[in-house]
């Protein structure tokens, strides 16, 4: 089970199938938290200085972001570069295979799930200009984040809050 939907306020019972549990159950709580991981992709796109909208975000089957960066590590010119986000372990930098495969993890970002997003524009420059304090290994930050109420701090970039249906 993903831990957005472990926040949600409506519990069920271990038993139920998995598929029940996902997101879609609160289709209102759902649209809150969507809209926040929208505005917070958005503002680490800003950050980043990136134009366009070259990025997706989605709630199932774990909430998670993809943002296609401008630039290629010079490391791996051949290439394209992205920075993904997911609930269990925030941010990395990684770059695209040419066969379809998953892509390539060079670093993670490491220090909180929901960093500001400033934080996750200088891991970004971090990792292109060879400095990077990048965790090679995921860091398991969602269950500490379970606690923290992961779909409020993002229902919050929403500037909503979920119960206000």
């Amino acid at each position: 089970m993903n831990l957005i939907a472990a926040s949600s306020s409506r519990r069920r019972s271990a038993d139920e199938d998995e598929h029940e549990v996902a997101i879609g159950m609160e289709p209102q709580f759902d649209d809150v938290i969507l809209k926040g991981l929208h505005r917070y992709v958005s503002l680490v796109i800003e950050a980043l200085g990136l134009h366009g909208d070259a990025c997706c975000v989605q709630l199932e089957p774990i909430a998670s972001a993809y943002i296609a960066l401008e630039r290629r590590l010079p490391s791996r010119p051949d290439r394209d570069v992205a920075l993904l986000w997911d609930e269990r372990h925030g941010w990395a930098l990684a770059v695209e295979t040419s066969s379809g495969e998953d892509l390539i993890v060079v670093g993670y970002e490491g220090l909180e799930l929901l960093p500001p997003p400033r934080v996750v524009a200088t891991f970004a420059e971090s990792v292109y200009s060879d400095e990077a304090t990048a965790l090679l290994e995921p860091p398991p930050l969602g269950a500490a984040e379970a606690e923290d109420g992961l779909a409020l701090r993002l229902a919050a970039y929403a500037g909503l809050s979920p119960h206000a249906r």
